[in-house]
């Protein structure tokens, strides 16, 4: 009975110890228990892989995303297979409970970035293997949980630009680094001097011009493959980049190598050829040679400049600048030097004066070439407490006193002159400068004594006067002509000094000037109001005048009417009645015709009563 229960036992303990996802095979070889789940059409990692799990290889899937759920608590994990999925996102800290993991494999995926967070916990992970994805950066604290025991980094067949090459100089166990079929553009020189256990190195297929020489190439015998190398032997790989072929590239071709089909690229006369068929000799280079520069330059004190020096050679040369002081100018936040050889200084100072040195420099030497600024003082830098301050004669100094015995003589010498002078306007006059060859244009600067702004304005170059308006009366200006023209040598613009004057424009006389006008304004008024005047007189005098000539014409008529009505009365006395009445209408209707009767309508004003009294009286004698 005992021995039933003991095989029973032994019968039941490894069916319950081991958890198989369906469609996967699942091998327990005590100690280790390993997962195969290859070309099964998963989509996700099975949930239920026992958590003992030594071996996991879940290649040929459809996986798409890596959860931390995923490896949570597998311990006891040793080599983790994800090769030739569809993964292209990874969950931060998915990682974190592999401790003991030695190998991970994702190779042929769909990653595109790698950052701090993807590899926390592998702290004893040897064999990382991510090439055939999409990669185009990666993280420089990637790799930091691995970075003493990493042997293998394989970055491959990628699309990576710029490498994380602080860290991969800190992977000091590393014995394989594949960064072969890339974008890699430049190596820093002496990147893998500390990677001592360094056995094989491939950079085929990135576009490296140059390969910089490094400590371990030169300590080393550099053989093209391991098969019959020396163990200490380093395994170097560079074809298919564009090497270009100069002098940068004699210590790679006094390598001992086998036979290899590396090119050259560039230069010209070398394009096509087997790298390891070249001779030393032709492996050269160019010495540097400044084909332009800034020759001599005239500015004024906080103005923005810029100095040119360019340069041909090859290698290409390195261009920097040396102060007046004979300091190397660095970048700062009134400098700029770039990458094309201009050097620009935002705000020049007088300090900034004297000559500046152009170095170019490469592989075969170096070339100078000296550039000089002047930088003319800032006019009026200190506002003016007194009109007749005179300031030091200095060779730069405007003249500013205008009660200088010698005042006369220096205007002579003077090439710009100030005339014409109001309180708001000044004629500028300057000597032509034909002589200057290739003169564009004049500019003239000026600021008062009341503020620091300056103002250009810029003048065509066959003129030989400006007038200036708009200016503000009784205060000082300083102002400068210059003249701007072509550089005969770099074909840059540049401007020549030719003399500065000090003027006070006039004082404006506002309160007379509005006298003036109000005066003028009642003139013109009390004119207008006076011809309104003369008009209403003239036409009163022209109405009494017509009134006047009327009543005359009434008296001349009634004195004609009283003649005819005396001679009527006379001449028909004793005559019958129907005579008298006869007459007496007659001289009614005269008097009503003359004198103001209602005829048809209208009514007339009786002007003169003495007819109807004289008819009255005609009618009564003649009753």
């Amino acid at each position: 009975m005992e021995r039933l229960l003991v095989c029973f036992l032994l019968l039941n303990v490894p069916v319950s110890a081991m958890l198989c996802p369906k469609r996967c095979t699942c091998q327990n070889l005590l100690p280790s228990y390993t997962v195969l789940c290859a070309k099964t059409g998963l989509l996700f990692v099975p949930p239920n892989i026992d958590r003992r799990t030594a071996e996991l290889r879940l290649m040929d899937n459809f996986i798409t995303t890596l959860r931390k759920k995923d490896f949570a608590n597998m311990t006891s994990l040793i080599h983790l297979s994800l090769s030739r999925n569809t993964i292209s996102q990874i969950t931060p800290f998915a990682f974190v409970d592999l401790h003991d993991l030695h190998a991970l494999h994702l190779d042929s995926n769909r990653l595109t970035l790698v950052n701090d967070e993807h590899f926390q916990g592998l702290i004893n992970l040897r064999h990382l293997i991510l090439s055939n994805n999409q990669l185009q950066s990666i993280a420089e604290g990637s790799f930091e949980d691995f970075l003493e025991t990493l042997e293998d980094l394989d970055l491959s067949y990628n699309n990576l630009r710029e490498i994380p090459w602080d860290t991969i100089t800190r992977l000091v166990s590393v014995n394989t680094l594949s960064l072969d079929h890339n974008l890699i553009e430049f190596v820093p020189e002496g990147i893998f001097s500390n990677l001592h256990k360094l056995a094989r190195l491939d950079m085929t297929s990135n576009k490296l011009k140059k390969i910089p020489p490094d400590p371990l190439f030169l300590r080393i015998p550099v053989y093209a493959k391991m098969k019959g190398s020396p163990l200490t032997s380093l395994v170097l790989s560079f074809g298919g980049n564009p090497l270009h072929c100069n002098c940068e590239l004699v210590w790679l071709r006094r390598l001992t190598r086998e036979d290899d089909l590396e090119t050259c690229a560039s230069p010209r006369e070398l394009m096509g050829k087997y790298f390891w068929t070249i001779k030393e000799e032709e492996f050269i280079c160019e010495p540097p040679m400044i084909t332009r520069h800034t020759s001599k330059m005239f500015v004024m004190e906080g103005q923005e400049v810029s100095l040119r020096c360019k340069a041909i050679g090859d290698p290409e040369p390195y261009i920097h600048w040396i102060s007046p002081e004979g300091k190397v100018i660095a970048n700062t936040s009134r400098t700029i030097s770039y990458e094309n050889g201009s050097l620009d200084i935002l705000t020049t100072t007088i300090k900034d004066s004297g000559m500046f040195t152009c170095i170019s420099s490469n592989a075969a030497g170096e070339s100078t070439a000296p550039v000089e600024l002047i930088v003319n003082p800032f006019p009026h830098l200190t506002n003016r407490t007194s009109h007749m301050k005179e300031s030091e004669p200095e060779p730069s100094d405007i003249l500013t006193s205008v009660k200088s015995a010698n005042e006369t003589s220096r205007k002579k010498n003077k090439k710009v002159l100030a005339t014409e002078l109001t309180s708001s306007s000044v004629m500028i006059k300057w000597t032509p400068q034909n002589h200057i060859p290739g003169i564009r244009m004049y500019q003239i600067q000026y600021n008062s004594s009341s503020d620091d702004i300056l103002i250009y304005r810029m003048i065509p170059f066959s003129s030989k006067s400006f007038l200036l308006s708009d200016l503000a009366s009784s205060r000082e200006y300083d102002l400068c002509v210059l003249a701007v023209y072509n550089d005969g040598i770099t074909s840059l613009t540049a401007t020549k000094l030719l003399d500065c004057v000090h003027f006070v424009t006039d004082k404006e006389y506002k309160q007379c000037r509005s006298i003036h006008d109000q005066f003028l304004g009642g003139t013109m008024i009390i004119i207008i109001g006076g011809i309104i005047v003369a008009s209403v007189l003239v036409f009163i005098f022209i109405l009494l005048m017509k009134y006047k000539v009327y009543n005359n014409q009434y008296k001349q008529k009634q004195a004609k009417v009283s003649n005819v009505c005396s001679q009527t009365n006379g001449s028909h006395a004793g005559t019958s009645s129907g005579s008298t009445m006869k007459s007496a209408e007659k001289y009614e209707v005269h008097c009503q015709e003359g004198y103001g009767a209602t005829v048809k309508g209208t009514t007339v004003v009786d002007l003169n009563p003495d007819c109807r009294k004289t008819a009255s009286e005609d009618d009564t004698v003649s009753q």
